[in-house]
């Protein structure tokens, strides 16, 4: 690069001056693949054969990653478990040989004649750009991509099966959901045994007589704390298991006059009129924009409003959104009284609870 101006002795303004003509570079040598067309040749294989051995190292990965077990006792080098040597192995060579190709392309295929071009202290003049355009169009014609189809379709191919590995690695960020989110512990009731709902942390049962309006109860499924009473195997209520039932199954109660409720439709169509026991109602307590637990109440309103984002729903109709970010309403539990007085679960909720999620349907109720 040169940078080199000269003095106008008239206005003293700097202009530019062309580059020395012979910068003190040692004359060109031609390479063996320059003039001899069957290295040329051979050089054009060796290039693809890299490329070829990269492909076949991704498939390898993929077939390491379907048949070894993380858990697998048989070792191989330094401890390391097969299925981690195999993985890091096979994806590493798949890189590394794209790598030795594209490096074994450019010293014996590419162009290697020296460039030198003028450096300018401010933006280049559009001829200058376009002379830049052009240069760059010309090194891509030297590099001979477009008359090396062996190469360029080796090279695709190569890289191209590099986003297999990223594919299927993306399968380790968790289990596949299923039905699982569509489902919680509440519909694990039954007709004799209605699930009853429970104060959430003291896990006593709730007398419809004993809210009063305006109360809000955070609660949660009795079959929690007494799963024999429900036909449930405690271990399915325990450690891991239990958070994720309280992560679905967790409920806001709130107690308001009965003539402030407006029903809503249920994912049948059906109206929700007989889904509140004299003025209280039941919703998720899980945010249907990311998932935070809400439970700040405005009484006189009865909106619920969320502190992670203030996403804002109406508890008197049908937990609508009226502020914020969430693009759903609140999921309302259908509710009872049991023989007792206690509130109980008519069923389980009739949509997923929770953010939205790309396999969830929505029903237009409103």
């Amino acid at each position: 690069m040169s940078d080199a101006h000269n003095n106008d002795d008239h206005g003293g303004e700097l202009e530019p001056v062309e580059p020395i003509a012979d910068p003190g570079l040692p004359e060109h040598t031609w390479r063996p693949t320059d003039v001899d067309p069957a290295k040329e040749k051979r050089a054009e294989r060796q290039v693809a054969g890299f490329f070829g051995l990269s492909a076949i190292c991704t498939f390898l990965f993929l077939v390491a990653y379907f048949t070894l077990d993380i858990g697998d006792n048989w070792h191989v080098i330094a401890g390391f478990g097969a299925s981690t040597m195999a993985l890091g192995a096979s994806l590493g060579f798949a890189l590394l040989f794209i790598g030795v190709g594209i490096i074994h392309w450019a010293r014996k295929l590419m162009a290697d004649h020296e460039m030198v071009e003028m450096r300018h202290s401010a933006r280049s003049a559009d001829e200058d750009r376009e002379t830049t355009l052009q240069a760059l169009n010309d090194g891509l014609e030297e590099s001979g991509i477009g008359r090396r189809p062996l190469i360029r379709n080796s090279l695709l191919g190569a890289t191209g099966l590099l986003g297999l590995p990223a594919i299927v690695l993306l399968r380790d960020l968790g289990p596949l959901p299923g039905d699982k989110l569509e489902h919680t512990i509440w519909g694990q009731g039954t007709k004799d045994k209605p699930m009853r709902i429970v104060r959430d942390g003291i896990w006593t049962p709730i007398l419809a007589s004993d809210l009063e309006i305006g109360d809000l109860v955070n609660a949660q499924p009795d079959a929690l704390k007494n799963p024999e009473r429900y036909g449930i195997d405690p271990i399915e209520v325990e450690g891991i298991p239990l958070q994720v039932h309280k992560s679905k199954a967790s409920l806001v109660l709130l107690r308001m006059n009965p003539d402030d409720i407006t029903p809503g439709k249920d994912a049948k169509g059906n109206s929700r009129e007989n889904w509140d026991v004299e003025g209280i109602v039941a919703y998720s307590k899980i945010c249907t924009h990311v998932g935070c637990p809400i439970s700040l109440n405005e009484r006189t309103t009865h909106h619920l409003l969320c502190p992670c984002h203030q996403s804002t729903f109406d508890l008197a109709d049908s937990g609508k959104v009226v502020f914020g970010p969430a693009g759903r309403p609140l999921p309302q539990l259908p509710i009872s009284v049991d023989a007792e007085g206690y509130l109980v679960a008519q069923s389980d909720f009739d949509e997923p609870v929770g953010p939205t999620y790309w396999e969830r349907d929505y029903y237009d109720r409103w």
